[in-house]
Order: C-alpha cells, then structure tokens, then sequence
C-alpha cells in the first residue's frame, strides 16, 4: 500500500487527535468549577415551549465514562494505525491478520484438499463431503457470473448441460478453472457490410433449424464457407480447440434472436474467462472442477 505524503499524513494526525482532545478539553470547561451529584436552581439562559433546563453537572459516571473513552482512543492510536503514515507499535496490517486467517485455514484443511486432489474428478464426483465443499467454493468464486444454480446468463455459459465451448470431459473442465480461457468472435460487419451480415444471420438460423429467408441463406452459406468454417466447421458443430460454439443446437451464449445473432456477426463477441489457479490454488481448483463435472453428469 502506498504511504500518504508528509502534508496527509500530518493533516490527518492533526485532525484526529486534535479531535479528541479538543472534545476533552470542552468537556472539562464545561465543568469547570461544578461539583459532581450537585443541584443549582441556575437555567441554561433559555427555555423551548415554555420548559426551562436546569444547568446541572454531568453524572460522574457519564464523566469518567467520557474520559475512559478518550483514553482507549489514544490508546488504540498508539497501538494500530491510524494516524497517517504511523503503522502503531504492535505493527498490525490488513494484510497480516488476512495471512494468518489464510495460514490457520490452510494447516487445517490443506491436508483435506490434499487428498481430494489425488482423487480422480469422475470419482471425487461422486463424493458428498467433496461435493459439498465444491458447492460452497462455486458460491464464493464462480456464482457472481454463472449463477448460483450455475445456470448461467448473457454472456456467461450455462454449466449444467452438456454444451460445452472448450469440451466438458473432466481434463478439459479443470483446464478450464486453473488456466482460464480468453474467447473472440471477430467483427465481421465491416467486411461482409449489412446485406452480407443479414445473409449470414439467416444461414446460422437455417442450421439451427428455425425458419430463415432460403435465399439470403443460400447466399449466406457461401459467405460461412468463405469466412466461418475454419472455427466453426462445415456442418456449423463447432470447434472445441478454438472455443467455437456449436450453431445447430440452438444454445446460445449471447442470445439466439435474428437481431443478437445479427449483433454478434456484425461486431463480434469478446470474453474472459479468469484463471483461477493462482486464487484457488490447484487443490481447491481440483474440488471445484469435480462440483462442476457432477452438474452435467448426475
């Protein structure tokens, strides 16, 4: 984390204390020359819909309690950070207290996550106590994007069918989660222009088995095998090397209207799936990929 400059970190220093010790010293006016528990007949000077006030001294307890709580204020200043750029005298960070949560958490069930990840994905699958932590790792890290019931949304696979962009065998799921995968559909409207894009829509509909306008998908079809068959293939199945998606299931990532197809072809579609190796580690990631395989193999 960056320090502050000279002038912050003074300025916030000022502020602070300047704060509690300014409310202290007010309070101690104020009482200056009163006796705790002692009663006057003199007012404040002013009075709301006719009720006067008493100016009376504070309880003693109310006082000492005020003063207690400007002496854990300064106390607590001088042992944590607070103060500007002073790190307090036990030296205690965010970042410390989080590695030790991390440390504790990992002596305790590293050497679980140990032994799941020496068990095959197709078998830890079928492991409950796995499965469950599987789950509540998918709620905590991959949920926020996929779903909770990891059904997925625009833009973001559904993982409980047997779709899959880059293959659903358990060696291709736990590539997936530890490596991440980087997805692009190029912009094809500048080269095929508006009539070429509306072509292409159609054909892509055709193969899908919805109704399509048969002659722009015929001329549609030999702008595919000209421009889309490399990543697609010949029949439109898809290619799991290159993440192409299948275009005959009638499964889409982005939507399946004439208009979101029309979309995708014209500027392309761009997306990120993160790895996750460096976060999870490979044994949480080892569970999280059995959890994932156990959706669309149950």
């Amino acid at each position: 984390m960056n320090e502050l400059t000279s002038f912050w970190s003074g300025w916030i220093i000022v502020i602070s204390l300047g704060s509690i010790l300014g409310s202290f010293v007010l309070l101690s006016i104020v009482r200056k020359g009163q006796r705790f528990n002692s009663e006057t007949t003199q007012t404040v000077g002013h009075e709301f819909d006719g009720i006067e006030e008493y100016d009376n001294p504070l309880p003693r307890w109310w006082y000492w309690m005020f003063v207690l709580t400007v002496i854990f204020a300064l106390g607590y200043l001088t042992l944590y950070p607070g103060l500007g750029n002073f790190k307090g005298v036990l030296g205690w960070t965010q970042e410390s207290a989080y590695e030790r949560e991390v440390a504790k958490a990992e002596a305790e069930f590293g050497p679980m996550f140990a032994q799941f990840s020496q068990t095959p994905i197709e078998e830890l699958a079928k492991n409950d106590q796995a499965m469950r932590i599987g789950q509540r790792l998918f709620a905590n890290n991959c949920a926020q994007c996929h779903g909770s019931a990891a059904t997925g949304s625009y833009g973001f696979p559904n993982l409980t069918d047997n779709d899959w962009l880059y293959g659903g065998d358990a060696a291709a799921i736990s590539q997936t989660i530890l490596n991440g995968r980087i997805a692009a559909m190029p912009a094809w409207g500048a080269m095929l222009g508006e009539e070429g894009v509306h072509n292409v829509t159609q054909y892509v509909l055709n193969m899908s088995g919805r109704e399509a306008d048969a002659d722009s998908a015929a001329k549609g079809q030999q702008l595919y095998n000209t421009n889309c068959i490399a990543c697609h293939g010949a029949e439109g199945k898809g290619n799991h090397l290159f993440g192409a998606p299948n275009l005959t299931d009638n499964i889409w990532l982005y939507g399946g209207s004439e208009q979101q197809i029309m979309q995708t072809i014209r500027n392309g579609r761009n997306g990120q799936m993160p790895a996750w190796e460096g976060i999870l580690g490979k044994d949480k990631s080892h569970v999280v990929a059995g959890y994932v395989y156990s959706l669309s193999n149950q």
